[in-house]
């Protein structure tokens, strides 16, 4: 049973080490096409996309151009209020990592005290 616990523990430390990379180098990433302008081109080439006829069918077509307009306003007003976001990108990333350790600690914590529980179950009892 404590095999089990530790294995557990091995595998989802391993996937939440990765969901860390994942979202420290998206994060990275958006930032740096925020701050490069590439972020306010996309969303303008998005906003200008067509709505598709079987989208239409089921959601109002004046809806779904209100949304693309408010997201390509979104996106242009956070190009203009955050010219120097690049700066930024350390911290975020640094967060990340903070939260990381926070939930490897969690997860260390709760399997040792499975391990101890698996101990105290399993162990031998007393004649």
């Amino acid at each position: 049973m404590k095999t089990l616990i530790w294995a557990a523990f091995a595998l989802l430390a391993l996937i939440w080490t990765g969901l860390a990379a994942l979202s420290a180098g998206l994060a990275q990433w958006l930032i740096g096409a925020v701050a490069s302008g590439e972020a306010t081109q996309a969303a303008t080439t998005v906003g200008q996309w067509p709505i598709p006829a079987w989208a239409a069918l089921w959601i109002d077509p004046a809806w779904i151009q209100g949304l693309q307009l408010m997201w390509l306003d979104v996106v242009q007003w956070l190009s203009q209020v955050l010219p120097s976001i690049d700066g930024l990108g350390g911290w975020v990333s640094a967060l990340v990592w903070i939260g990381w350790g926070i939930g490897l600690i969690t997860l260390l914590v709760v399997c040792g005290g499975l391990h101890w529980l698996a101990g105290r179950v399993s162990g031998p009892r007393p004649a």
